[in-house]
């Protein structure tokens, strides 16, 4: 039986602890892609400036929506 009964065998979209530069989207956008997260963060930079800073309020709507990696408190 799976550890976690909702999963089903799928990757949950979840912030890590380890591995963020600023809140952890990127990094747990890339962990669940299975691609590293300076690409993703390459090309959210890229979209940022394109679309004129949108990708910043989208981040910030990522970091409230998107939950923090189970776990304890890191000394």
């Amino acid at each position: 039986m799976p550890e976690n009964p909702h999963s089903f065998g799928m990757k949950q979209l979840v912030r890590p602890k380890d591995g963020r530069m600023i809140a952890g989207v990127c990094a747990g956008i890339g962990n669940h892609l299975d691609t590293d997260p300076t690409v993703i963060r390459l090309i959210w930079a890229a979209l940022t400036l394109i679309s004129l800073g949108t990708g910043i309020i989208v981040y910030l709507a990522a970091w409230i929506l998107i939950p923090e990696e189970p776990g304890g408190e890191t000394p």
